[in-house]
């Protein structure tokens, strides 16, 4: 937290971290631990992750981290593309952030934090000595959301940095709910207080309003004059102001006491003792130690120590499920309120040892790593081998764990130019040492970590091992993927690995969102789709939330994303990075046609001449649509039928009479192979638009005296010939009668998360623009459980809104600081309260049945109709018949593309 360390009393511009300048990134690096930690160094390791909404400022607020703790010499800028983490040309090109990067710092820096007396007493801070801080800079952007999973899955604890102009921003409400997935605790930091428009107090009210969760000021912006530009901070805890210099580096700290302040800023230190007030009234309602130090200092706010309310707000960060969260303010890009935000990562987040136990599975088994090395989970142990005394092949669970040296999880895969294929890994146990076997337990092989590294963004260093709780790098792994549990066992068999039930241990796996973008992907020539197919490959291997699949009817290589720019960041890394030769396009609608009215029976004779030897065959054919069921006249009551399930809902139903003089009535294979291979020829081209065909019932009669026949007698050929040309016949007949085919288009199955507010629009636009059929309107919790879940129970829609009910705060409960163009007041702050409540609305769930056509591309149109809020998943419901007007509106498409 803020402590005397790094703000020393007085009035005087103090050079915070002057000694920092002495710090290269060469010095940082060497001192990189590379050994296993022990419990100590684990207390003094943060895996921190950055999470927020795209332009909220995550990377610059990165780069101040960098700086502050002597890693960098100099800020870097996204929009020079200098920065550390984002160092992809695409990124330094878009000026965003695409995957996340991984860098280790020291915070404090080592040099300051030694030199301080006050590292060594027993009430000094966390913040007063060097931790190590393993920090993760993830997306921003909706379509890259799966890297901020992975991300999470493998973090102790994550910063929400907020725009202070924008407010609560929809990435940031779902980032948030992912790392809630993930119990992952949190700090919010409202960035840019320094720009026209910043609104502190309308953020704090929607951090609880749409996030629901308390926020606890621990800052209050310094306003010049309390109207003009951003000075500085409030120190809420320490009860202090920080004032950074203008135009500076943010180095330089004036550190002003509450005295100075009643006569300089009356507003600022008025403001801070309602901020302390207000913090210390709402720690009280979570936890009750902080009850006793309020009675303890005779029910005075003020008089608390900001030890005793750091402690406080570690114990509610720490729980969970996490209901309150310290906020902090700052503006990054005018290096104002980095140093403090990193005192907070340290005081407040916990070090690996502090989380939850890790989620383990062990054959059948679900429990966890702290359950399974203190015996408390029964081990079954190995079947005994033949021929020897039973005692010696049962061994303990304790002889089974004691060659376990480490066990980790690969939560990303990347494809160095210069290094390989990198793998990513968090160790969750033990130390792994370089030149380890590692058993992948889902993939059941065995890879050697020839070399282990530690990720600096770009830069590598070698490290002999990996501890507890850290985050490394093993190069070289061909086959492991991520999510895959990897485990070091000394003196494993490369080719059976460890020995039962070790060999089934897996780790809590990361879910990979479902595709809901498509495009088509194709080479260049024909020569080039090996290398292309190998590109994709690693591509996929990389990112799992690409899926890619080859389309049987068009042939198409169509390649799913989670948006259209991921699609186009794939399309440029596929032919920029890895020079394939490739191009992407709209994929093909498979549309397929069908008949409407049945055909008469149709006759077809063939003759066919094989080596001299002539055979002739005959059959008779109808159609009908698949509902229909056939006539009486059209089938004898002895008629034997034999029906078989074709491709496309299409059925062949073949009638003959039972074969004379065989105690077997079915049909011989001699007939039957070639009838069917016939009629799925026949049904591949409709008659009118040559598209395949789709529920078609299609009826062969076969004349008695074939059954007499045999395959000496009667020529494959000439029964496929005739049955093919009567199956073609009835189609054309059907169509003529039915004044021409129609066309039938695939339909998803569709369910959208929207707000209450959104949600008139959306259905409008399913139903009227894009020719949908709205299924049901649905209550749900939260747009992310909504879009992946299937129409609730009346009961649970109920549940559900009784736990939103629940959850909800009111924001005239939370304590904002008035913001520079409000006023002060109770009536003004009652008016902010009503208007952010205002804007929260219940979350529904559409769902509908939709023209896939209708929902390529669709993302995007839905973020531009809920502000980017709205999220759906989709899957694929069937074939349905068009209407007259879609049906020409989708058959001029399709001859202007060259049919």
């Amino acid at each position: 937290m803020l402590i005397a360390r790094l703000w020393p009393r007085g009035r005087v511009s103090v050079p915070l971290l002057a000694r920092t300048r002495l710090f290269s990134a060469t010095a940082v690096r060497q001192s990189a631990p590379s050994t296993g930690p022990d419990d100590d160094t684990l207390a003094r390791t943060r895996n921190i992750g950055i999470i927020a909404h795209i332009d909220a400022g995550k990377t610059t607020t990165t780069e101040r981290m960098l700086y502050y703790s002597g890693y960098t010499r100099r800020i870097g800028d996204v929009d020079e593309g200098s920065t550390v983490t984002d160092f992809l040309p695409a990124e330094r090109t878009r000026g965003i952030t695409i995957q996340s990067a991984a860098i280790t710092f020291n915070w404090p820096p080592t040099t300051v934090s030694t030199s301080s007396s006050q590292s060594h007493l027993p009430s000094a801070p966390r913040s007063s000595t060097p931790h190590t801080i393993n920090l993760i800079d993830t997306p921003g952007h909706a379509d890259f959301t799966f890297e901020v999973v992975r991300s999470l899955r493998i973090l102790d604890g994550a910063v929400c940095i907020l725009d202070g102009v924008a407010g609560v921003e929809a990435q940031t409400e779902k980032v948030w709910a992912q790392a809630s997935a993930y119990a992952i605790p949190r700090l919010a930091y409202v960035n840019k207080l320094d720009r026209d428009g910043a609104a502190f107090a309308r953020t704090i009210k929607e951090i609880g309003v749409k996030l629901r969760t308390w926020p606890a000021v621990c800052q209050v912006p310094w306003w010049e004059g309390g109207r003009g530009r951003l000075l500085g901070v409030g120190d809420v805890v320490g009860r202090r102001g920080m004032k950074w210099e203008r135009g500076g580096d943010g180095r330089d700290v004036q550190v002003v006491e509450m005295d100075e302040l009643d006569r300089r800023e009356p507003w600022l230190a008025k403001e801070i003792e309602r901020g302390r007030a207000a913090l210390v009234e709402l720690l009280s309602e979570h936890d009750d130690e902080m009850v006793e130090k309020f009675l303890e200092a005779g029910e005075n706010h003020q008089a608390i120590a900001p030890s005793d309310i750091t402690d406080s707000l570690r114990r509610v960060v720490l729980h969970h499920p996490q209901k309150i969260v310290p906020v902090f303010g700052g503006a990054s890009f005018r290096n104002i309120g980095v140093q403090p935000l990193l005192d907070a990562v340290v005081d407040l987040l916990p070090s690996p040892g502090e989380r939850p136990d890790p989620e383990i599975k062990l054959g059948q088994k679900t429990s966890s790593l702290q359950a399974l090395f203190s015996g408390e989970l029964e081990l079954p142990g190995p079947a005994p081998e033949p021929k020897k005394p039973k005692a010696l092949f049962k061994p303990t669970p304790k002889a089974l764990l004691a060659p376990l040296q480490a066990c980790a999880l690969a939560f990303k895969v990347v494809r160095d130019p210069q290094r390989g294929m990198l793998v990513y890994v968090r160790i969750y146990s033990g130390t792994l040492p370089r030149g380890a076997a590692l058993y992948n337990t889902n993939l059941h092989q065995t890879e050697r970590a020839q070399r282990l590294l530690r990720m600096y963004a770009s830069d590598a260093v070698d490290v002999e091992s990996l501890g507890t709780g850290t985050i490394g790098v093993i190069p070289g792994l061909k086959h492991a993927r991520t999510g895959d549990t990897l485990v070091a066992y000394a003196g494993v068999n490369p080719k059976t690995g460890p020995p039962d039930p070790i060999r089934s241990l897996q780790l809590r796996p990361i879910e990979v969102p479902p595709p809901v973008f498509f495009t088509s992907v194709e080479p260049d020539s024909l020569g080039e789709k090996r290398s292309m197919d190998e590109a994709l490959g690693v591509l996929l291997r990389e990112d799992p939330s690409l899926s890619m699949r080859v389309n049987e009817e068009s042939g198409q290589t169509e390649l799913a994303g989670m948006g259209e720019l991921h699609l186009e960041i794939a399309r440029d890394r596929l032919i920029g990075d890895f020079k394939a030769k490739a191009r992407t396009g709209k994929i093909d609608i498979d549309y397929r046609e069908t008949i409407t009215v049945p055909s008469r029976l149709v006759t077809e004779r063939r003759e066919s001449d094989i080596q001299g030897k002539k055979s002739v065959a005959e059959c008779s054919a109808s159609v009908a649509p698949a509902s229909d069921v056939p006539t009486a006249s059209s089938t004898s009551s002895d008629d034997i039928t034999t029906t078989i399930p074709l491709d496309s809902s299409n059925t062949l139903t073949i009638h003959h009479a039972p074969p004379p003089s065989s105690p077997d009535p079915s049909l011989p294979p001699h007939l039957l192979t070639p009838l069917t291979s016939a009629t799925s020829a026949a049904l591949s081209r409709g008659p009118a638009h040559a598209l395949p065909t789709h529920s078609i019932a299609v009826h062969i009669h076969l004349p008695a005296p074939l059954l007499l026949t045999t395959p000496d007698t009667v020529a494959p050929a000439a029964l496929s010939l005739a049955a093919r040309a009567a199956v073609r016949t009835a189609l054309a007949q059907a169509s003529a009668a039915g004044a021409n085919s129609v066309l039938m288009e695939p339909v998803m199955l569709v369910r959208i998360a929207v707000s209450e507010r959104d949600m008139g629009g959306v259905v409008h636009d399913i139903s009227a623009a894009r020719g949908g059929v709205i299924l049901a309107l649905d209550e749900s919790g939260s747009g992310e459980a909504a879009a992946g879940a299937s129409a609730s129970s009346a009961s649970n829609d109920a549940a559900a809104a009784a736990a939103d009910a629940a959850d909800a705060i009111d924001p005239h409960r939370i304590y904002a600081p008035p913001d520079p163009f409000t006023s002060s007041t109770a009536s003004a702050s009652a008016d902010l309260g009503a208007a952010v409540a205002q804007g929260l609305t219940q979350q529904r769930t559409v769902t509908a049945r939709v023209p896939l056509k209708e929902m390529v591309g669709y993302l995007k149109h839905l973020r531009s109709l809920t502000g980017g809020r709205g999220t759906f998943v989709m899957s694929v419901e069937g074939f349905e018949r068009m209407g007259a007007q879609r049906e020409r509106s989708v058959l001029g498409e399709i001859r202007g593309e060259g049919w």
